[in-house]
């Protein structure tokens, strides 16, 4: 899960763009009121983002008392209230839309990576993301992502190798780029992408233990496996919808990274609503 300074440090930044230099109008809300609301999700989803939500809330007003009614990877019905709120009328109503802008992004990337992974459940592939995420959330949209039953792949440059194209040309060739990532990278994974069954022959030649295959047909993926035969980690990527990512996973390939889990999504429906006012 995303660590408790960076879920603080994305609330602060998002209360600081929102608010500014203040609620403009909360005036309209006696000071004293306080109110009872409630969050009801729309349609079916995957709840995420609990904690960001909670930090919006303790950011503004350490009064307001917050309820949930599920957690965190629950599949929620339609029309299903998931939190009871309690405290000043001003300060829910300031926190309200940054609290649900958190809730309905992570929502929907825990939503989305639940469809993948129900579509090759029965196989041994996971459903991984990769690091195309919104600048300042890859963390909690890497978090979403494991909330609805993937897995992480490396969160940035830093904590895993990946030889890509560009690196295997500029390092003149398969062999020397991947002797020298072992002599450069530590304990971190190395993995390399081939475009070619040939590239793959010469990448598993030179002990590469974890390999992407990039934009490959399906028959030259089952032809890689068979190729392979457990002495790397197969990894498809490219072309990857909902509508092929079984017929994938059948290959017998052992990972599936899908860009569009944390770049293409669709905000779930959430709502706050107040339910009494004091």
């Amino acid at each position: 899960m995303a660590v408790a300074t960076d879920i603080e440090r994305a609330v602060t930044q998002a209360l600081a763009e929102d608010v500014g230099s203040g609620d403009a109008t909360a005036a309209l809300i006696p000071e004293t009121s306080t109110a009872h609301a409630r969050i009801v999700v729309r349609h079916e989803s995957v709840l995420c983002g609990t904690a960001w939500s909670n930090q919006v809330f303790r950011q503004l007003d350490q009064r307001i008392d917050v309820t949930w009614h599920a957690q965190d990877g629950d599949l929620v019905a339609e029309n299903t209230v998931i939190c009871d709120l309690r405290g000043p009328a001003r300060s829910l109503l300031t926190g309200e839309r940054t609290a649900l802008n958190f809730l309905q992004t992570l929502s929907a990337v825990a939503t989305k990576t639940r469809t993948y992974v129900r579509a090759v459940a029965g196989t041994h592939a996971a459903i991984l993301d990769t690091r195309k995420t919104l600048p300042g959330l890859r963390l909690a949209l890497k978090y979403a992502v494991t909330a609805g039953g993937g897995v992480n792949h490396r969160t940035g440059l830093y904590d895993g190798v990946l030889i890509k194209e560009n690196h295997i040309s500029a390092a003149g060739g398969i062999s020397r780029v991947l002797t020298d990532a072992r002599n450069i990278g530590g304990e971190i994974p190395i993995q390399i992408e081939v475009e070619s069954l040939d590239q793959l022959e010469q990448a598993l030649t030179n002990g590469a233990a974890l390999v992407l295959l990039d934009n490959f047909t399906i028959e030259d993926m089952e032809t890689a496996v068979k190729l392979t035969a457990g002495r790397a980690q197969l990894e498809a990527s490219g072309g990857i919808t909902l509508q092929n990512v079984r017929e994938i996973a059948q290959t017998g390939v052992d990972r599936i990274s899908i860009g569009s889990l944390t770049k293409d999504i669709q905000a779930v429906d959430l709502s706050m609503r107040f339910e009494s006012m004091d």
